[in-house]
């Protein structure tokens, strides 16, 4: 097999990794109005609007103000990375992680058709039951499908474990708008405060959510 070859240049393009980090880094401060993202929270703002290109994000940003302490501590003593989807757990970047810790998605358990069938949900719902031996302090990931936020804060306000932090974006047209809501509400409705991140509408997705992790994981930009 023959060497690769690169093509001849046809565009002008950044084209150096470090360049191309620093300068979007750049790009989103000199954009984005982050004056009313809470104090400690604009870097995980910052990542999370070059994690969806749109400097426009900030404004549905909804930051509690514990969450970046919360979450940072937790990491640093070891707590688990709890994912709805696979796409999170593979934008999580694990040299930025503290403390060795566990980066899990549980949605291939051989046990979550059964229960999604039983109960008449998402396999990615059903999936968040089995997170319970592990809930208590973790850091909870829902990136991908509503209906596994709604299905957590069933869990929370039937009384299972408390996780250190929760980012809750998950995206799409039927149920984000509303799942996000109700965990900006749950302190307010059921007692339940539990610090979060989440982007009000239907904006969200993976890439998004794992750029929160990364933020949240190291202070390093």
């Amino acid at each position: 097999m023959s060497a690769p070859r690169r093509p001849r240049r046809y565009y002008p393009y950044a084209d150096r990794g470090a360049d191309i980090y620093l300068e979007s880094f750049a790009t989103i401060r000199r954009e984005a109005d982050l004056t009313a993202v809470p104090a400690g929270a604009e870097r995980l703002a910052v990542r999370m609007i070059h994690g969806s290109g749109q400097v426009d994000l900030v404004d549905d940003l909804v930051v509690h103000p514990e969450v970046v302490t919360a979450a940072r501590s937790a990491l640093e003593a070891g707590a688990p990375i709890l994912c709805d989807a696979t796409m999170v757990v593979t934008g999580v970047t694990r040299s930025r992680l503290p403390g060795d810790n566990q980066v899990l998605c549980t949605l291939n358990d051989p046990r979550v058709p059964g229960l999604a069938q039983e109960w008449g949900t998402t396999r990615t719902a059903a999936a968040v039951s089995l997170w319970e031996p592990l809930l208590e302090g973790a850091v909870v990931a829902v990136g991908n499908a509503p209906t596994a936020l709604f299905h957590l804060l069933e869990m929370l306000i039937d009384g299972a474990p408390r996780p250190a932090a929760i980012v809750g974006c998950p995206v799409g047209f039927i149920g984000a708008t509303e799942s996000k809501q109700a965990l900006v509400d749950l302190a307010a409705t059921h007692g339940i405060d539990l610090p979060y991140v989440t982007v009000r509408g239907r904006r969200g997705g993976s890439a998004m959510t794992s750029s929160a992790l990364n933020a949240l994981a190291q202070e390093e930009e």
